[in-house]
């Protein structure tokens, strides 16, 4: 009878472990305040990603509420974020920078190749540097920041509908003065 319940222990320590990765994997909205949050960025300027025409730097992001979004071509959650980012950068005046994280060597132009460019410009982070600085955890991350340059939100995750409505989309109206 022992011998029987031993061979379950695998079993049961696999099935506990998926199940923490599933439910971890469903959660939609990860939000921290940690790391750079309600600060100054940081002073950067960074290389175009191989196949775009810009980068940019911290003075890029000074003058108006923009979102700095950090990618991956290796990143699973990324493409599923990806067209919701698109719809964005169609249907909305907040411009999006990109920020290509840890990605290999032409990976992030052939992942935007293949899925079309939501951002105004794309900045090289290939090393990690900006983002160890921005503290960032993975992929995907959204910041919003200020027309001062500040840090004023951080989402940890893909960005969704619901994110944007109920928490990014009222936030930048508060930043540009509005309702």
């Amino acid at each position: 009878m022992m011998r029987n319940f031993f061979k379950l222990i695998p079993a049961l320590a696999f099935s506990t472990l998926a199940a923490v990765f599933m439910f971890g994997a469903k959660s939609e909205t990860k939000i921290t305040g940690l790391g750079y949050l309600d600060r100054p960025l940081p002073d950067f300027d960074l290389q175009p990603m191989i196949g775009t025409d810009t980068g940019f730097s911290r003075q890029d992001l000074s003058g108006e509420v923009t979102m700095v979004n950090v990618f991956a071509s290796w990143c699973t959650v990324c493409k599923k974020e990806h067209p919701y980012l698109m719809e964005l950068a169609a249907t909305t005046d907040v411009p999006i920078y990109g920020l290509n994280w840890k990605d290999r060597k032409g990976g992030g132009k052939f992942f935007l190749t293949r899925t079309g460019n939501p951002y105004l410009a794309v900045g090289d982070d290939s090393s990690g540097v900006l983002g160890d600085q921005l503290n960032v955890t993975g992929v995907p991350e959204t910041y919003v920041v200020d027309g001062t340059g500040r840090i004023r939100y951080r989402h940890i995750g893909p960005m969704t509908g619901k994110i944007w409505e109920q928490t990014l989309w009222p936030l930048i109206l508060r930043l540009r003065g509005g309702s």
